[in-house]
């Protein structure tokens, strides 16, 4: 059994190929995952090489994901089990309330491992600083003081408890990592996606396919650019619908409990 914490592979689709696209055996990342799975075949008496990490079905695969927002899903046989993501109890363990109840929310954060970037937040600051919105911002270990001066509807943190601001979030500017991604759409918020790395892109590139969000190109993005696509992320009918369609795809996924359940049943 495996578990797919993204989109899931197999020869219709391939998120392996498209995080692996171009690099050779003797690309320096290549040669460390080579590396890597050399010594664990050692500590552990077992045969893994490359290949065996990358597009290998097995009798059982859970992708947290649901089916409606996995490419070529018409390509995933029996073996394959879309369970959506599973939420746990975050936001009830990690209470977070906006200052204004009736001003629209914009949540911005890159995820945990995103670092440095100020002129980005400066940029979606400056993005909805003249509108109705208000703001709440990760920054991780940015220094706020890099920002400027902030307007007092602009929340900067380390940290938010995600799970809980996402709920009064009328829009979403995320790196577009897949847990980020599957919060965002388990409350129907609108995501404007900032990719940085090729898996996030594949994210973001779906996000925008199936018209649930915005996609920028993280070297060129502007206030401008940042302001216009949390408008329509926040306000297109299209888009909203879109929203409201998939949530219910991945309520209906069934997450943890549908994911055990198969695995009893594969066993018996």
């Amino acid at each position: 059994m495996q578990c797919f914490p993204h989109l899931a592979s197999n020869e219709a689709y391939s998120l392996d190929r498209r995080l692996t696209a171009g690099l050779g055996a003797d690309h320096p990342a290549m040669a460390l995952l080579a590396a890597d799975c050399e010594a664990l075949a050692a500590r552990y008496g077992v045969p893994l090489g490359v290949a065996g990490t990358m597009t290998v079905t097995d009798g059982l695969n859970l992708v947290f994901v649901p089916r409606e927002f996995q490419p070529a899903a018409d390509g995933f046989d029996e073996r394959f089990h879309f369970i959506g993501p599973s939420m746990g109890g975050r936001e009830q363990s990690e209470q977070w309330s906006p200052p204004d109840p009736d001003a629209p929310l914009l949540y911005v954060s890159l995820g945990t491992v995103f670092k440095g970037r100020p002129e980005f937040y400066r940029a979606c600051v400056d993005a909805v600083s003249d509108g109705p919105w208000q703001v709440a911002m990760t920054v991780g270990d940015t220094d706020a003081a890099a920002l400027g001066a902030l307007p007092s509807r602009v929340q900067v943190r380390p940290r938010f408890p995600q799970p809980a601001v996402r709920r009064h979030a009328a829009a979403f500017v995320s790196h577009a990592g897949m847990n980020s991604v599957m919060e965002a759409l388990d409350y129907g918020v609108g995501l404007v996606a900032v990719s940085r790395t090729p898996e996030q892109a594949a994210n973001a590139a779906r996000l925008s396919e199936l018209g649930l969000g915005e996609h920028l190109d993280a070297d060129l993005v502007s206030a401008e650019a940042l302001r216009a696509a949390v408008s329509r992320v926040a306000s297109d009918p299209a888009v909203r619908g879109n929203l409201a369609e998939m949530r219910h795809a991945v309520q209906r996924s069934g997450g943890a409990t549908r994911g055990a359940d198969v695995i009893e049943h594969y066993l018996r």
